[in-house]
């Protein structure tokens, strides 16, 4: 017998309650912000508020908040012509999103990697050639998800998909089992050890994690266009530091008991042994795989856009056999971020359209008025960091606060690349948080390697890493490259 599908109303109730203070709240709304910007911010803010209570998925929350906005009459379905003049551009249009559809295809290049086994010999061959001892392990995870992470947009996928299983079976090769004090000779330091590398992963790739392509389209908005080799040059240097140092201080500060590691390397010549040779397949994902990293570092220099040069290396992979028409409706994960990414910067354009976001990076501006910029941008920055405490998603968070955070420093005089790409860095770092922060840190944590009080404490001492390196060096290589 067929059933309604489960869904928690009681999670409807806050974001709608808030909704719905906010849109009768209207008459008595601040000087200078038009009654359409108000009723926008209260469908928005019951929006994002929905993402974090999740009642149903969130690409559906985003899909009811979509629906009201069209049917509450604040942005018409289809485009507004008069006598052929575009009067208001229609909803629809928020599909169109480039961000969003670039995403997509990242994720269709992601599915090739996992679907030909490409991305698993990779990783063999990394423990191979690094797991003689405890720390070369650690290494190895961060080289296996940092060859990974240029086309898997989604930190919860590399992480859970891709790295996890080897870990997994790492850990069992070594007896070390979760929820057990076992858990401390081998699985605890490489779960931690993956977490901090993801995060850093995160932030080197514009196309590394689903917020990135967030904070990209919310930058567009107000203005600033950030591009995919712009993004890894400003990262590089940080970036690059931290993945040198940050398997070494995991080892340091959360050691794992077996120190040499031997059967590492058997273990890894063993699963390649029985892979065999490279296939046809994981060749030609190998070469389409290289040539979409070289076009999009060079995407600039030769004005394609990147999410031409994605959706080129699809058609490439389903013309070579590599994807199937079927692969490509099946990665439902892809279609589920088309709907809410597109739909939430559809929102936060019409915040800005509408006038509010402008009011209140004025606001704001003036009561800082007479500050320096620079100051005035590592606060905003430390604040979009401490802030995600708060938050159980980095797509609500930067929703939620990276535009208005950006056009305020923008206002207080900070370069505009410059401080949107110096706090997108930042919403990538802060992922750092705690074991709900990102899909990643929430898949490794339910794993029962890694307490809940030793994940906390440490990620609040690697956070404040993060940020001298981000917030100083990054800052500092920024100054170099000519970003400010």
């Amino acid at each position: 017998m067929k059933t309604l599908e489960k869904i928690d109303y009681k999670k409807f109730i806050f974001p709608v309650l808030l909704g719905l203070v906010f849109w009768f709240t209207a008459p008595i709304r601040p000087a200078g912000v038009t009654v359409q910007a108000w009723h926008m911010l209260a469908i928005f803010i019951a929006t994002i508020v929905g993402c974090i209570t999740l009642p149903i998925a969130i690409s559906g929350v985003t899909l009811i908040g979509f629906t009201l906005t069209i049917c509450l009459g604040l942005v018409p379905l289809a485009d507004k012509v008069v006598n052929g003049k575009l009067i208001e551009k229609g909803a629809i249009n928020a599909f169109a999103n480039s961000s969003a559809w670039l995403i997509v295809m990242a994720f269709m290049i992601s599915r090739g990697i996992v679907k030909t086994g490409l991305g698993r010999r990779i990783s063999l061959y990394f423990i191979k050639w690094f797991g003689q001892k405890s720390l070369g392990l650690g290494y190895a995870i961060g080289a296996i998800d940092l060859i990974v992470s240029p086309a898997t947009p989604s930190n919860g996928a590399r992480a859970g998909g891709v790295v996890y299983p080897l870990i997994e079976s790492l850990a069992e090769t070594y007896d070390s089992k979760p929820n057990d004090p076992s858990r401390k000779k081998m699985g605890a330091y490489l779960i931690f050890t993956e977490f901090q590398v993801n995060i850093i992963t995160s932030s080197l790739f514009m196309t590394a994690c689903a917020p990135n392509l967030i904070a990209v389209a919310l930058a567009g908005k107000a203005g600033v266009t950030l591009t995919w080799m712009q993004w890894f040059m400003a990262a590089l240097v940080p970036a690059a530091i931290c993945l040198l140092v940050i398997p070494y201080f995991v080892y340091k500060i959360y050691p794992p008991e077996v120190k040499e590691t031997p059967n590492a390397k058997e273990w890894a010549n063993k699963q390649l042994e029985e892979l065999g040779k490279a296939t046809l397949p994981e060749k030609m994902m190998a070469i389409i795989f290289v040539i979409t990293l070289a076009l999009w570092m060079l995407s600039s220099t030769l004005g394609i856009d990147a999410t031409l040069i994605a959706f080129i290396s699809v058609v490439l992979l389903l013309l070579t056999g590599v994807l199937t028409p079927k692969d490509i409706l099946g990665e439902t994960g892809a279609w589920n971020i088309l709907i809410w990414l597109s739909i939430l910067v559809f929102m936060a354009e019409k915040l800005t359209q509408f006038g509010f976001i402008g009011w209140l990076s004025t606001t704001i501006s003036s009561s800082m008025k007479g500050g320096n910029w620079l100051i005035t941008l590592i606060i905003l920055a430390l604040v979009l960091f401490y802030t995600h405490y708060l938050f159980a998603s980095a797509t609500a968070h930067n929703s939620a606060m990276f535009l208005p955070l950006l056009t305020v420093a923008i206002a207080a005089g900070a370069p505009k690349v410059m401080a949107a790409q110096f706090l997108a860095l930042f919403s990538a770092i802060m992922g750092s948080t705690t074991h709900y922060s990102s899909t990643a840190s929430s898949v490794l944590s339910s794993t029962g390697y890694v307490k809940q009080s030793e994940w906390w404490k440490m990620s609040f001492i690697f956070g404040i890493f993060y940020i001298l390196v981000y917030g100083v060096i990054g800052l500092g290589w920024m100054k170099v490259i000519g970003m400010w």
